[in-house]
């Protein structure tokens, strides 16, 4: 006679799913290091974000207020490297937390969720979780939206549209993309059962919340001539018009590389799965949301925020599939997330040094990483060639800022081509010499007084035109010579400008004051 095994306790299986959680945990966080060589500095939009928090602001031209702040509490933390990588990655695990509690949830047990973490690590996440960008924390934004609507559709308790209010409102001031999640969300509750929530005062209620939240941004986009419609229309003319809808479309199941049936998984089961039913609404927004997208060209990193509900969805509908009938097959599935990360983590990431990229350009050639937005190959992917020579150029341009009389150092303006530059100068001179500027992005905004400017330190390329006229003397200090650096190609060197016209300065206000009115759309 067989003696039956006693089921187990439900406190040890929610000890071992906390433990098996903060397994993933830590393998997401120090994934994100490793995924890193040390032979690469930050890339240039990190050191606009970072030098936002010598500005703060209800908002800014290039991102909303929230990544200024962050940035803050970077500097606070010393503003080392190793905090700057650790935001994206900590907002790229609290999501993959998220994604373990809709698995539970949505009924799914122990497989399920190491199936939706395995595919969240082994995928395109994990390099949108490698930079200091408002991306990590979009995505993360996205996904507690998503929490709160499956929260609400599960339980009908209205406080969730109060929450979904507040993540709404903290998303829009990271970054404007979650607007298009809640266009979708309202779509897909408009054309489901669930179009009743439009006469709750709860609904509302969270709205009003979310519009609180993000009046100050409001306000600074007013007062400064709504340069997010600027940007917007600028964005649309130059960028997403050559984006291929198709191409759009073929992007989303790449970024998941071997996890990509976990995606249809989501897809049918939400369609077919009868306990999914309650959840179907899902599957509207997410439709909604993707036809809103390639109809506007967007670009394929726009809709990632749409797929952690969707890996929890299609983790616990494999799991219902294949585990129980055929749990054998467990580790193949396993083995199809994980081998090809493997296989392409030297190519998609920064992991070989450049040297080691050269000698197997034929690889990234092959798989067309070698080229520009120039449509032409280049020695390195462009991102990496993105984040080399930053530290040269910031030494080149303090050594120039050094030969400057002492006496006429408070009367010296450090001047950049790009965003770039001027950041990464910020950043790693900080203390030493004064903020550089430049005519470009926020910096338009950042300009010290320069009424009585008597050197320039110039980061770039070599004056011309008709600011050449208004300089007596133009001395090259420097020169770039990391020669894979993406700035090198740009002719970067150090200039220092001396015996300036006094009409110099009304010159260059009149350029700052047209640029700005081009942001505003004035001009």
């Amino acid at each position: 006679m067989m003696i039956p095994t006693p089921p187990v306790p439900q406190t040890n299986r929610q000890q071992g799913s906390i433990l098996l959680l903060l397994f993933f945990i830590i393998v997401k966080m120090v994934l994100q290091y490793v995924l890193l060589s040390p032979y690469y500095e930050l890339h240039r939009d990190e050191y606009l974000h970072l030098d936002l928090a010598n500005h703060l602001s209800a908002g800014y031209l290039s991102v909303p207020p929230l990544t200024a702040f962050n940035s803050l509490l970077i500097r606070w933390l010393g503003n080392g490297m190793f905090w700057i990588k650790f935001f994206p990655a900590f907002y790229g695990a609290l999501t993959m937390v998220l994604v373990w509690k809709m698995v539970e949830l949505l009924g799914g047990r122990w497989f399920a969720q190491v199936l939706a973490a395995l595919v969240f690590i082994c995928s395109g996440m994990g390099r949108l979780n490698l930079l200091y960008q408002p991306n990590s924390f979009d995505v993360l934004a996205w996904t507690s939206l998503c929490w709160c609507l499956l929260q609400y559709l599960h339980t009908e308790q209205n406080k969730w549209w109060w929450w979904m209010g507040v993540v709404a409102g903290i998303g829009i001031l990271n970054k404007y993309n979650i607007i298009f999640l809640v266009i979708g969300m309202l779509g897909g509750l408009m054309l489901s059962s669930h179009r009743r929530i439009f006469r709750s005062r709860h609904a509302w209620g969270g709205a009003l919340v979310a519009l609180l939240i993000i009046s100050p941004n409001l306000v600074w986009q007013f007062l400064h001539g709504w340069p997010v419609v600027h940007h917007m229309k600028e964005l649309t003319e130059n960028q997403l018009v050559h984006v291929s809808r198709m191409s759009f479309i073929g992007d989303q199941f790449i970024f998941f590389m071997g996890g990509a049936f976990i995606v249809v998984a989501a897809l049918v089961g939400l369609l077919f799965y009868k306990a999914f039913r309650s959840y179907r609404v899902m599957l509207l927004v997410y439709l909604l949301t993707m036809l809103l997208f390639t109809y506007l060209r967007a670009k394929s990193y726009y809709s990632l925020g749409l797929y952690p509900v969707l890996l929890a969805f299609g983790s616990v509908y494999w799991e219902y599939i294949f585990a129980e009938r055929t749990p054998y097959l467990r580790v193949l599935w396993v083995a199809i997330i994980i081998v090809p990360f493997v296989l392409l983590m030297n190519v998609v990431f920064p992991v070989m040094p450049p040297a080691r990229i050269i000698e197997k350009a034929a690889k990234f050639r092959a798989m067309g990483l070698l080229r520009w937005e120039d449509g032409k190959d280049h020695p390195l992917p462009q991102d990496f060639a993105d984040m080399l020579g930053w530290r040269e150029m910031s030494a080149i341009a303090l050594q120039t800022w050094q030969q400057v009389p002492r006496e006429q150092q408070p009367y010296t303006l450090v001047i950049c081509d790009n965003y770039g530059q001027a950041g990464a100068l910020n950043y790693y001179n900080s203390g030493k010499m004064p903020l550089a500027v430049t005519f470009n992005a926020d910096y338009v905004y950042w300009f010290p007084n320069m009424d009585t400017i008597r050197y320039i330190v110039k980061v770039g390329k070599r004056p011309e035109g008709k600011y050449l006229q208004l300089i007596g003397k133009v001395t090259q200090t420097g020169m770039l010579r990391d020669t894979l650096s993406r700035e090198y190609g740009d002719s970067t060197n150090a200039y220092l400008l001396s015996d300036l016209s006094p009409a110099l300065p009304a010159v260059l206000r009149k350029a700052l004051q047209e640029k700005q009115a081009v942001y505003q759309g004035r001009n």
